[in-house]
């Protein structure tokens, strides 16, 4: 199973403990009540939290211990985490010559539990981050990611703090690690087109629609529910690139054929949700081809076959793997390129929506740039 496939099941098995949980929890400075509690005062908390942790991003030398529970070790690694996708979206800006101008925030509570002197409560999390070129400030864009958090909250006489907190950060890098340069693409996107027989308007439409909590997705933020979701069982990112390119309705309208398949009452073949399976059927099936694959340091060469980089040769609806020791670790959907021609992706696991398809991956990634033949 990929590394982070298998670091998302971990976080998965820890949830369903952490909600069945019956273990007392250590003394606290005000013993709660359910009657104590209130939806609303949770929610002022939480809003309040992530509008800081949202300037944090764009400022991040912003303060940030006093909505933590510093006392403890697991607050502090929830503060620590904090600082370093900080860190790590700042690195990564300034590698790229942009700067991140503005960051918001949107919660969905799931649900919340008094359990002795502490509340636990599931929620998503959908996220809006905007930025411009160095030099051409003017021109903002932006792109979405969604996450689903487990937190504890703990709390003080002087209100709440988070003395625990679990989610998949697509942002978790060692920001030491990220690789220089920018793609030397051209300004002019490449819209999607209508194949004979990959419809790439539909598919881009379809992970625009179903690219679940990130900021700017369709259909309120769920995933396509005719289909399973993957995500406790080590990762959505493939199932949902295949419904992208063979869902029949709405999506690309590949043919589903030989072991890639969906079977509506059972779930996905392996080839239908395993990353390598996925990508060997993809290359040997004759419905794709690999454009090139190498660090991203080789990628954004200019070379003889591809004059102005490999990335050129992409368009809307390709696929992008992300690779970690020779295995496919992660699928994205190309769905569009912002002002530079830099490619914006979508995908699950976390939920990602036009976001820029290096964000949240270091040096040491590789990727392989898969063109779906028409």
């Amino acid at each position: 199973m990929p590394a982070r496939q298998l670091l998302f099941t971990i976080f998965i098995l820890f949830t369903i403990f952490l909600a069945g949980t019956s273990s007392s929890a250590p003394v606290l400075a005000v013993k709660l009540k359910p009657a104590d509690v209130s939806r609303g005062d949770i929610e002022l908390f939480l809003n309040e939290l992530f509008e800081e942790r949202s300037r944090h991003l764009v400022h991040p030398n912003r303060p940030q211990e006093k909505y933590y529970d510093t006392g403890s070790k697991a607050g502090r690694h929830a503060l620590a985490v904090q600082k370093t996708r900080a860190a790590y979206l700042q690195a990564w800006a300034a590698k790229r010559q942009m700067m991140i101008t503005d960051c918001k925030s949107s919660l969905r509570i799931r649900g919340f539990k008094v359990q002795g002197e502490q509340i636990k409560l599931t929620f998503g999390h959908s996220q809006k981050i905007t930025y411009a070129y160095q030099d051409q400030p003017s021109q903002v864009q932006w792109f979405g990611l969604g996450t689903w958090h487990v937190m504890t909250l703990k709390k003080q006489k002087h209100g709440w703090n988070v003395s625990k907190e679990w989610f998949l950060d697509p942002l978790e890098e060692n920001p030491n690690k990220i690789p220089d340069g920018s793609p030397p693409l051209p300004s002019s996107p490449r819209p999607a087109a209508a194949g004979q027989r990959y419809d790439r308007q539909r598919a881009v439409a379809y992970a625009n629609k179903y690219a679940g909590l990130a900021w700017g997705a369709g259909n309120e933020g769920k995933y396509n529910g005719k289909y399973k979701n993957y995500n406790h069982l080590g990762g959505d990112c493939t199932n949902f690139a295949s419904q992208v390119l063979g869902d029949p309705q709405e999506g690309g309208g590949l043919s589903m054929r030989g072991p890639w398949r969906y079977h509506y009452r059972s779930g996905g073949t392996r080839t239908w949700v395993q990353t390598d399976a996925f990508k060997h059927f993809l290359l040997h099936s004759g419905y794709a081809e690999r454009i090139a694959s190498g660090h991203y340091k080789d990628l954004i060469k200019s070379t003889d076959k591809y004059p102005q980089s490999p990335f050129w040769e992409l368009a809307s609806g390709d696929l992008i793997a992300h690779v970690m020791h020779n295995d496919v670790d992660h699928f994205s959907i190309v769905t569009g390129f912002d002002i530079r021609g830099y490619p914006l992706v979508n995908s699950h696991t976390a939920d990602r929506y036009k976001a820029p398809f290096d964000l949240g991956w270091d040096n040491e990634t590789q990727y392989m740039l898969i063109h779906i033949k028409d």
